[in-house]
């Protein structure tokens, strides 16, 4: 019980219709709250020497080059703690279900398929075997198309081919298995689909046929987030990703995602991202990759 209440569930960009999301960026701070998300994720970091990296129960204080695959769900977070420089990050997400399980029964796929299991714990690479990977990893957000999501597939596939892997938790702090309810699917689909329309507490708490008070305890305890709180998650990693793909001017981009007024939009965007929609904007534009 204490896991769910400390650690919230992250909104990702990754929309059902997208393969692989890839954001390459040196940032002066990478500081991460423990969360949590179902889609999968693969981390390199570059110049970390000192920060403090926790998956499961796990704390490290990691060195200057690190690659780590998160499975569906895993808790984790990075800190800088004793680190003083800038850090150069390659986030790969993807969700959990890209690669179909017939696709990994076969022979060939056996090593991506245990190395997938075994992310469950979290797995940290060889150091060796990363400096090697790296310029991969980092020149893959440069691609399209096609060749995006093969180079990707590539990786992965050689990734779990490597020696010296190691999982970092031994057990996994125990979660709300978000997927697999019935009333969060049925939430989660709702607010994806309607999230640029207005949405009531009404509404919702009908759609799930609970009581209003019913409701908010529920999803505050799966998500670790008020309604009003999950929504604004919801519509602020949309109108981001519309801010770096797209040229729509911000008031544009506030109103396709729900917001009505742009004093509003900017106070809640600045509060989840740390940053104004256009510096956001300038920092991010170029460097996330969506396929």
């Amino acid at each position: 019980m204490e896991a769910r209440k400390k650690y919230q569930r992250e909104i990702t960009s990754l929309s059902s219709q997208d393969s692989f999301l890839v954001m390459n960026r040196i940032r002066d701070t990478f500081d991460y709250p423990v969360h949590f998300h179902p889609e999968m994720e693969l981390n390199l970091i570059v110049n970390g020497k000192g920060m403090r990296r926790t998956v499961g129960f796990a704390t490290e204080e990691i060195d200057n080059f690190e690659l780590v695959l998160l499975g569906p769900n895993v808790y984790h977070g990075w800190e800088m703690h004793n680190c003083n420089q800038s850090v150069h990050e390659v986030t790969i997400q993807f969700h959990n279900d890209l690669f179909s399980e017939s696709l990994l029964r076969r022979k060939l796929m056996r090593p991506l398929k245990h190395m997938f299991e075994r992310s469950v714990h979290g797995i940290l690479f060889n150091k060796k075997e990363v400096q090697k990977m790296a310029p991969r990893l980092i020149e893959v957000s440069e691609m399209q198309g096609i060749d995006y999501f093969m180079e990707l597939f590539s990786i992965l596939f050689d990734l779990s081919n490597t020696p010296g892997q190691r999982m970092l938790s031994s057990s996994q702090r125990p979660s709300y298995d978000f997927e697999n309810s019935d009333k969060i699917r049925l939430f989660y689909n709702h607010i994806q689909q309607n999230f640029a329309n207005r949405i009531t507490l009404d509404d919702v708490s009908r759609l799930l046929n609970m009581s209003k008070v019913s409701f908010n305890r529920f999803i505050k305890k799966t998500t670790n987030l008020t309604f009003i709180e999950y929504l604004n998650e919801v519509r602020i990693e949309n109108a981001s990703r519309l801010l770096v793909e797209q040229d729509f001017t911000i008031s544009e981009i506030a109103f396709s995602c729900g917001f009505n007024n742009m004093a509003n939009f900017n106070r809640v965007f600045k509060k989840i991202k740390g940053l104004t929609p256009s510096k956001y904007r300038k920092e991010f534009a170029g460097i996330t990759n969506v396929l």
